[in-house]
Order: C-alpha cells, then sequence, then structure tokens
C-alpha cells in the first residue's frame, strides 16, 4: 500500500494530512482557506490521490503559514507513500489547457528537489488568497517530496485559470510519473539502484 499520513503541529497550523496514492481521487479538504481546499480538490482528482487535509491555522493573520505548511505535509506524505520508487515511471509531464490559459508540467522524481517556476500571475489576489502563495506551496511541497517540478504559463492572463491549471497540471504530471510499471515491477528507474 502506497500510503502515508502526516501531523504536523507548530505555534501557526495543526495539520493532520492523509495521502494514498493509489486511490480513486476521493478527497476531503479543510484548510481554513476557500481557494486553497478548491485547488487540493482538484489536484486530488487529477492525479487519482485520496487526499485529506484537515488543518487549523492562524489564518486570521493570513493564509501563509496554512499554505507552506500544507505543502510541506503534502512533500513528505509522498515521499514516505513513495517508499524505494521500485517500479514508478518516474518521469511524468502534460501541456494542460484552462480556458485561455495554458500551462505545462513536468516532474522527475529524481530525489532532488528543484523548482522551474514561471507562472506570470497577474493579479496580485484570487479571492482572499495571495497569488504568489502558489509558488510558496509549490516550493514546500518540492523540497519535502524531494522532486523536480517544473510549471511553465505557455498562455494566459487569468489568475484563477493559472493557478487551478497548475495544480490540475501537477496532480496528472505526478500520476503518470507514480504510474507503477508492471514489466519493471522490482527495478529502480535510476542506473543507481536508488532515488
Amino acid at each position: 500500500m502506497r500510503t502515508s499520513e502526516i501531523r504536523r503541529t507548530t505555534k501557526e497550523t495543526d495539520i493532520v494530512l492523509a495521502l494514498d496514492l493509489d486511490g480513486t481521487g476521493a478527497s476531503e479538504i479543510n484548510s481554513g482557506c476557500g481557494f486553497l481546499d478548491h485547488m487540493l480538490t482538484l489536484f486530488s482528482k487529477h492525479a487519482h490521490y485520496d487526499l485529506k487535509v484537515i488543518c487549523r491555522g492562524d489564518v486570521e493573520v493570513d493564509y501563509h503559514h496554512t499554505v507552506e505548511d500544507i505543502g510541506i505535509c503534502l512533500g513528505k506524505a509522498f515521499l514516505e507513500a513513495l517508499g524505494e520508487k521500485r517500479g514508478i515511471a518516474r518521469y511524468g509531464d502534460i501541456i494542460l489547457p484552462m480556458d485561455e490559459s495554458l500551462i505545462l508540467c513536468a516532474v522527475d522524481i529524481s530525489g532532488r528537489d528543484y523548482l522551474g517556476y514561471a507562472l506570470d500571475i497577474p493579479t496580485p489576489k484570487v479571492g482572499d488568497f495571495d497569488t504568489e502563495l502558489c509558488e510558496e506551496f509549490m516550493l514546500a511541497f518540492v523540497r519535502e517530496a524531494k522532486l523536480t517540478l517544473h510549471l511553465r504559463q505557455l498562455a494566459g492572463k487569468n489568475s484563477h485559470h493559472i493557478i487551478e491549471g497548475s495544480f490540475k497540471a501537477l496532480g496528472r504530471a505526478l500520476a503518470k510519473a507514480t504510474a507503477i510499471q508492471e514489466k519493471y515491477l522490482n527495478e529502480i528507474p535510476s542506473t543507481k539502484g536508488v532515488i
């Protein structure tokens, strides 16, 4: 079973997150930030990962700690659920349209954290969500998941569509990268023999 449950408690957030990489896309998300809830629901659905997130954070201050700490927890859970990474495809990519926006997303489950972030989000907010927090989430996730992620905006000027397309694209690319290759069940996809 490729599952993990993470509990993280700080002075700013209290988070319980459960992840199943072999799920159906079912989600139960309550972060205290409606926009983030929606993005994580989309991520879960498009990755076909089951995801449960319950967070009590200092949202009366702003959403920064909540967004970053959920990214940390999701990355930790992802890394733990993958285990030795035997049989996975390792690489995944997609070019995803979201109305007028077009997002390129490519991942390598490499054991090395790198974020190539090239989204030009034109407004500082979507509703009450600070759009700069999209990058903070991705960075926290990448650092803990120990993977390479490239996100690039090829078209679009609608902030909501750019961010939504990015979360959907991340889910789709990760679904490809974590797919089990039956022919290579006992192999780790690296000449080093370890990722």
